[in-house]
C-alpha cells in the first residue's frame, strides 16, 4: 500500500465535524442531544432560491458551465455587494464557487511560495492551517482578546510586517468565528493603510456579513487600493440557509479574478448552473426573508448570551456578529481540572446518561481558545435555554467529572487558564 504523504498525514479536520458525528451517534442510540457545535442554518432554504433551482433542474440546466460563473451570476453578484456594501464593482469582479471555504486554498495557490509568512488572527477557523500548509507557508500567530471585543490588533499586523522574514499575506475573517468579534470600519483603514501597495495580499473570510449585531458590516475591499490587494469570499450557506448547495462567490481585481477562474478550472472545472441561478433568486429576490431570519438569530443570540452569564464561573460577551457565542470557562476549568474541549465533550459524552450539550471546546479553534467554549444559535429558545440549564448544572456533578476524566486523561487540564 502507498504511504500518505506528510502534508495528508498531517492534516486536521474541522472539529466540529467530529463531534457531529459524535453527537449524531448519541442521538441514534436514543440520547437527547441538544446540537450547538455546528455552524448551520436550521431554515429551510430562502424560498425563491429553493423555487429558482427546482426550475433550473426541470428545465435541464445541469451541464457545464464556464470556470468563472455564469454572466448572470456574476452580474448579480456585483449589484448585492455595491448595493450592500458599497462596493464598485462590476461582473468582471466576480468568480463563483463552492461555497465560501474553497477560497481559501485559491487564495494560498495565487499568492503563496514556500516560506511566505501568513499572518492569521487566533482563535481561527481551523481550515486556514491546511489550506496554508498546502503551499508551505508559515503562519504567524495574532492573538485576540476578549478585552478588545475580539477586534484585530494592528500593533501585530505592523509587528508582523517588519519582523517576518517574508511577510506575504493575512487572513482576516469578520464577523469571526468562533468569537464573534466584528472588525470596524477603522479598523479596516489602518489595516489598509499597513498594506496598501506593498506586496502583502489579505484574504477576507466573510461568509457572516449579514449576522452584524452592532452597526453594519464593512468589507476592506472598499478601502483605497484593496481590491487588487483584497480576495473577500462569501457564502450563501448562513444568509440563506443554502448550506448544502454549496455556493459562494469571491470578489476581488478582474486580474486576480481571472487567476482564481484558471484555478477552478484546474480542480473543480465548474458550479453547477442550477445552484448558480439559485443564488441569483436569492440575491435578488431573498433579502427580506433574509432580513427576517437575521433578526431572528440576533434574538437566540442575546437570550444565549444572557443566560450563560448567569452561571457561577462563566463570563460571555454579546457578539458583535455571526450565531455564535464564545464565554470564557476558565474559571469552570479550573475549579473542575478539565480542559474546555475535556469540558465540552463532558456535556455531550458524561454529564448525563439520558441528555447531553454538543458544543465546541475553544483550543479546536487554536490555542488562544484555551478556556472558552463555542456554542451555535442554531436551535429553537426553549432547547438553547434548556441547553444552559444543563450546563449549569452538569457543572456541579463533579463525581462525574471526576469520573469522565478517568476514562478521558488527555482532558485533564495541565495548568491552570489565565483568568
Amino acid at each position: 500500500m502507498p504511504r500518505f504523504s506528510d502534508f495528508a498525514s498531517s492534516v486536521q479536520t474541522e472539529t466540529a465535524f467530529d463531534v457531529l458525528a459524535t453527537a449524531r451517534k448519541l442521538k441514534a442510540e436514543g440520547k437527547d442531544v441538544i446540537e450547538l457545535e455546528i455552524g448551520d442554518s436550521p431554515f429551510p432554504t430562502a424560498t425563491n432560491a429553493a423555487a429558482a433551482g427546482i426550475k433550473a433542474i426541470e428545465e435541464d440546466l445541469c451541464h457545464y458551465g464556464p470556470s468563472i460563473g455564469l454572466p448572470e451570476f456574476r452580474t448579480a453578484a456585483s449589484e448585492y455587494v455595491n448595493r450592500e456594501y458599497g462596493l464598485q464593482t462590476t461582473a468582471e469582479n466576480i468568480v463563483v464557487g463552492p461555497g465560501a471555504k474553497t477560497f481559501e486554498q485559491l487564495f494560498c495557490e495565487t499568492f503563496l511560495n514556500p516560506g511566505d509568512g501568513v499572518l492569521v488572527f487566533s482563535p481561527y477557523f481551523p481550515t486556514y492551517p491546511p489550506n496554508i500548509a498546502r503551499r508551505g507557508g508559515r503562519m504567524w500567530i495574532s492573538d485576540l482578546k476578549q478585552a478588545n471585543d475580539f477586534r484585530p490588533n494592528l500593533e501585530d499586523v505592523e509587528r508582523f510586517l517588519a519582523d517576518d522574514p517574508h511577510p506575504k499575506a493575512i487572513f482576516l475573517n469578520s464577523p469571526h468565528n468562533p468569537t464573534g468579534g466584528v472588525a470596524t470600519e477603522e479598523d479596516l483603514r489602518g489595516l489598509a493603510d499597513l498594506i496598501r501597495d506593498r506586496d502583502i495580499a489579505l484574504f477576507s473570510d466573510e461568509p457572516y456579513d449579514q449576522m452584524v449585531w452592532r452597526g453594519r458590516h464593512h468589507s476592506p475591499l472598499a478601502q483605497p487600493g484593496m481590491m487588487e490587494q483584497c480576495m473577500a469570499a462569501y457564502t450563501f450557506s448562513k444568509s440563506f440557509s443554502m448550506s448544502g448547495w454549496r455556493l459562494g462567490f469571491a470578489v476581488s481585481s478582474a486580474e486576480n479574478v481571472g487567476m482564481f477562474a484558471k484555478l477552478i478550472n484546474s480542480a473543480l472545472s465548474c458550479i453547477p448552473p442550477f445552484v448558480q441561478l439559485a443564488g441569483v433568486a436569492a440575491m435578488r429576490s431573498d433579502c427580506a426573508e433574509r432580513d427576517e431570519r437575521m433578526a431572528v438569530f440576533r434574538g437566540k443570540v442575546e437570550l444565549l448570551v444572557g443566560a450563560l452569564n448567569q452561571i457561577d464561573g462563566v463570563s460571555c460577551l454579546m457578539p458583535g456578529g455571526t450565531f455564535y457565542v464564545f464565554p470564557s470557562v476558565a474559571e469552570v476549568c479550573n475549579r473542575l481540572g478539565i480542559a474546555s474541549h475535556g469540558l465540552a465533550m463532558y456535556l455531550l459524552e458524561g454529564a448525563d446518561e439520558k441528555a447531553g450539550v454538543a458544543c465546541l471546546g475553544g483550543e479546536c479553534f487554536g490555542e488562544a481558545g484555551h478556556g472558552f467554549l463555542r456554542f451555535s444559535c442554531a436551535e429553537s429558545d426553549e432547547r438553547l435555554q434548556a441547553a444552559v440549564q444543563f450546563f449549569a448544572e452538569a457543572i456541579t456533578r463533579t463525581e462525574r467529572v471526576a469520573a469522565y476524566l478517568e476514562q478521558h486523561g488527555h482532558f485533564r487540564l495541565q495548568s491552570p487558564y489565565s483568568v
